[in-house]
């Protein structure tokens, strides 16, 4: 087991080298679920997913936004089974990738992903979207049709604007409207960071301090430029009575954020830190 958990991080070490849009999600997202749970099967897990994509790739594929909705729709959840897991949401196991494939069941940005890899490997451009409170899917089509925004979570359904407002409304409240920014893509990096952060909350939940810097150190190896990542692994360093690690963290997260607030607390941190060490 240590074994694989060691390959696994050197495969997303190595994914960290690369541009962004030479990440393979279903790649990357597989390696994080072996470290999460070594002990599952993750060579089925990835031809369970290698089903999905040939069976995307022996239709006509369609040109048009809402085509190709309907077909990632019909391919993942109503003949692959997949469906967001509502009735036990915060279980860890729909973050795992291996664990999501087994079980048909995960939480919206698991099953999101499984919609980006498919699309990409359709060749069609998608991306995933920073809604607030839920993770949704713009797919982009040929001709006037343009992007459409789909829910994962809701087996796919189609979101217009108005079911985009509906959406907002529940999420924060009868006086919430749609603002500019809502619906920006996000990077490859940004999603698998937005799985694994999801296994990160729910070790600090069950103060699990030590699995919660494991998996935001995993984080780092993918994204080690991830300024946020960086202060968050030096303070639970010092909640462990690591000083000198925390110190380290604290000092690059001041390498890539110099100025500002949070650049001037880090400072005091370290200072702070420095004098209990002596």
């Amino acid at each position: 087991m240590p074994d694989a958990v060691a390959e696994a991080r050197a495969a997303i070490e190595a994914a960290g080298h690369l541009p962004d849009d030479e990440l393979n999600l279903a790649a990357v997202a597989l390696q994080f679920a072996r470290i999460d749970a070594p002990e599952a099967n993750w060579r089925a897990a990835e031809a369970r997913i290698s089903e999905l994509v040939r069976a995307v790739l022996s239709r006509n594929l369609p040109t048009d936004a809402e085509g190709r909705r309907a077909l990632l729709a019909e391919v993942i959840h109503e003949k692959g089974g997949y469906e967001g897991d509502s009735e036990t949401y915060d279980d860890p196991r729909n973050a795992n990738l291996i664990r999501v494939t087994e079980r048909r069941r995960g939480l919206p940005v698991a099953i999101g992903l499984l919609w980006l890899h498919l699309a990409e490997s359709a060749g069609w451009t998608a991306r995933g979207l920073d809604f607030p409170g839920h993770f949704l899917i713009a797919i982009e089509g040929m001709g006037k049709g343009g992007a459409l925004v789909a829910d994962p979570f809701g087996g796919g359904t189609a979101l217009p604007a108005q079911a985009l407002r509906s959406l907002i409304k529940q999420i924060e409240g009868p006086d919430a409207e749609l603002r500019p920014g809502m619906l920006v893509p996000m990077s490859r990096r940004a999603v698998l960071l937005r799985l694994q952060t999801n296994i990160r909350l729910r070790r600090l939940h069950d103060n699990d301090l030590e699995g919660a810097l494991a998996c935001t150190t995993d984080m780092l190896r993918l994204a080690p430029d991830a300024a946020p990542l960086w202060r968050e692994a030096a303070v639970m360093n010092a909640r462990l009575g690591r000083l000198g690690a925390a110190i380290e963290g604290m000092e690059r997260f001041l390498a890539l954020v110099p100025t500002g607030e949070a650049a001037e607390r880090g400072r005091d941190m370290i200072e702070e830190w420095r004098a209990r060490l002596h």
